[in-house]
């Protein structure tokens, strides 16, 4: 992921970010699926779904107890 991809995620709400999580998990496990089935060619697909998910949760994590502090 690029750093500028990692700023246009930070800059999106929660709400957004909980959409864009679930699309992520729902892609992750159709990957997985296919994976299991011979279908996908690019392994490190599923590598790269998983770090946005926790790039996702971590924003998702930090936003909210940054907002309260303040």
């Amino acid at each position: 992921m690029k750093s500028n991809d990692l700023a246009e995620l930070r800059r999106k709400p929660a709400p957004e970010l909980q959409k864009l999580l679930a699309e992520l998990r729902d892609n992750l496990w159709s990957k997985r699926i296919d994976l299991k089935r011979g279908k996908v060619k690019n392994i490190r697909e599923v590598h790269d779904i998983r770090k946005r998910i926790a790039r996702v949760l971590t924003l998702l994590r930090i936003t909210p107890s940054a907002t309260a502090a303040s």
